[in-house]
């Protein structure tokens, strides 16, 4: 039987490590901080819409307390401003042949992971959790736990990948096979620019306009470096298998960067999400003067330990503006 190693277990990493042990699967998590202290002592609490229930998991603080075999599989779930420290440790003390799949988001992540493991798979992550309490992650997700397609990267399926869908699946996830999982990455990474506005803005809804200018950056760089990319029809279609419940008591917030800021991480995702776009402009000659904008905001609320919403809207759209013509 397959050993799931979740290093990372924080919203994501714990779903998906709860469901897991509870279809019988054998999971480790690797957690930090007090987090792991609350997960080892007091167990995980998940929360979700029909029941909350208390699961004790195996739970360690570093790679070096894994065994690793050839049957260990590592789910990467941290932030992917975590990742290169992440796989320096796991490669001190795992074998290179060890099954690495990057369950994350953005697109940086497997071009890592493949400096060091030459197996390595891409998952697209369409799943709601939130984390803010340590030993306690909350999902909103009714029946359906969320999409978890995987593939080989950079392109492929192999028989891995496919007992790890099977596996997802069986815990109560929607996951297929992808040769082509990239596709949705991508895709999914232009939604996820949005992260964050919604942590910055003091109205988090920001307005249509700035969200396309958003988009529309992202889009001319994919064109410009050639870059494949699931249409937004595409993807409307893949998550209709994710149905989301009210819980009463837990109030949906904000997504994975609000939660990073409101729990004072001291470090966001931003770079390696609207920054993947500013890196792809500056290679291939497109300007990002709005992506470019707010990585410079999220840069200022760690550096000034900001709560959510610190910006005024029209703040914002004026700094775009001046970045317009500064080009």
């Amino acid at each position: 039987m397959t050993h799931y190693v979740v290093y990372g277990a924080g919203g994501v990493g714990c779903v998906i490590g709860a469901r897991l042990q509870q279809a019988g699967l054998t999971v480790t998590l690797i957690a930090r901080g007090e987090h792991a202290r609350a997960l080892a002592q007091k167990g995980l609490t998940l929360v979700a819409p029909d029941a909350a229930e208390t699961l004790q998991l195996p739970v360690v603080g570093h790679p070096r307390e894994i065994s690793f075999a050839d049957d260990t599989v590592v789910l990467l779930c941290m932030k992917s401003h975590h990742t290169a420290a992440a796989l320096v440790d796991l490669a001190e003390v795992a074998p290179a042949s060890t099954a690495v799949v990057c369950v994350q988001n953005g697109v940086a992540n497997e071009r890592q992971a493949l400096r060091y493991f030459a197996h390595t798979y891409a998952s697209v992550v369409i799943l709601p959790a939130l984390f803010l309490e340590p030993g306690e992650v909350v999902t909103h997700a009714r029946g359906c736990g969320g999409v978890l397609d995987t593939g080989c990267y950079p392109q492929g399926i192999d028989a891995r990948a496919e007992r790890i869908t099977a596996d997802l699946t069986r815990a109560g996830f929607s996951a297929r096979p992808d040769p082509a999982v990239m596709r949705l990455k991508y895709a999914k990474l232009l939604t996820n620019l949005f992260n964050v506005l919604q942590a910055a803005l003091t109205d988090a809804a920001a307005p249509r306009e700035l969200r396309e200018r958003l988009r529309g950056e992202a889009l001319a760089c994919y064109a410009a470096a050639g870059i494949d990319c699931a249409s937004s029809a595409e993807m409307r279609t893949r998550r209709r298998d994710l149905q989301m419940a009210e819980i009463d008591a837990y109030p949906r917030t904000g997504g994975s960067t609000w939660q990073s800021l409101a729990r004072g991480s001291g470090d966001l995702e931003t770079a390696y999400l609207n920054g993947e776009v500013c890196l792809l402009g500056r290679l291939h000659g497109v300007p990002t003067p709005a992506n470019d904008t707010v990585v410079e905001i999220a840069r200022e609320m760690i550096q000034q330990q900001l709560a959510p919403g610190a910006y005024r809207l029209e703040e914002i759209l004026d700094r775009v503006a001046h970045a317009d013509v500064d080009r």
